[in-house]
C-alpha cells in the first residue's frame, strides 16, 4: 500500500465530488479512502449505504482496471510487462475501462469517520471481471461487503460523441401513453 495519495487513472467528477481519495493501484488491487463529511450521512448521521455501494464499486472498478498495472504506481506511469500482455493495448498505461454489470453489498455495521475501501480482482476473462470489496472504519471494523462483475470495456473517444435520439415515436407525450 502506498503511504502517499495517487491520481486517479481517469478522472470521475462524482468521484471528485464525492472527495474519493485513491491510495493504492496495481497488481489487481486498489484502495481508496475517504474523510465523511456531513453530504455524505444519512438519517442516523452515519455513512448513507449509497455512499458505502459507490466507494466499493469504485475500489473494485480500479482493482479490475489495474491488473496490468505495476502495484502503488502512479496510474499514469507504467505497468507491469508481464501482466500487460494480457490487458488491451490501448489500455496499457491506465487499465481498461469497466462498466458495472451486477453487485451485491452486504451491511455489517455504521460507518463513521475515515473510510477505507479495499478492492480486489478475484478473477478475469477477456471480458469480464470478478471482483470483491470492503468498507473498513478507522479502528479496522468491517463495515460493508460487496461482490461485483464488470465489463472491460475499450475506451471511447473523447471527441465527436453526441446524445442520440431515440428511434420512432416516445411511448409518452404529456403524462399519457401514445398510441
Amino acid at each position: 500500500m502506498s503511504t502517499t495519495r495517487l491520481p486517479f487513472p481517469r478522472r470521475i467528477p462524482f468521484v471528485e465530488h464525492l472527495g474519493f481519495e485513491l491510495w493504492s493501484f496495481g497488481g489487481g488491487r486498489a484502495e481508496l479512502r475517504l474523510d465523511l463529511a456531513e453530504a455524505h450521512l444519512n438519517y442516523w448521521d452515519v455513512a448513507h449505504g449509497g455512499v458505502l455501494m459507490t466507494l466499493l464499486d469504485v475500489a473494485m472498478a480500479h482493482a479490475a482496471r489495474s491488473g496490468g498495472v505495476a502495484v502503488d504506481t502512479p496510474p499514469t506511469s507504467g505497468v507491469n510487462p508481464d501482466a500487460a500482455a494480457s490487458v488491451p493495448q490501448d489500455a496499457v498505461e491506465h487499465g481498461p475501462g469497466v462498466a458495472t454489470i451486477e453487485m451485491k453489498t452486504s451491511f455489517m455495521r455504521p460507518a463513521e469517520g475515515r473510510l477505507r475501501a479495499a478492492g480486489t480482482l478475484l478473477h478475469r476473462t477477456a471480458t469480464l471481471a470478478f471482483c470483491e470489496g470492503s468498507v473498513f472504519d478507522e479502528a479496522g471494523r468491517l463495515c460493508a461487503h460487496a461482490t461485483a462483475t464488470f465489463k472491460y470495456l475499450r475506451a471511447l473517444s473523447a471527441t465527436g460523441r453526441h446524445a442520440r435520439t431515440l428511434q420512432g415515436a416516445p411511448p409518452f407525450v404529456d403524462g399519457k401513453e401514445n398510441p
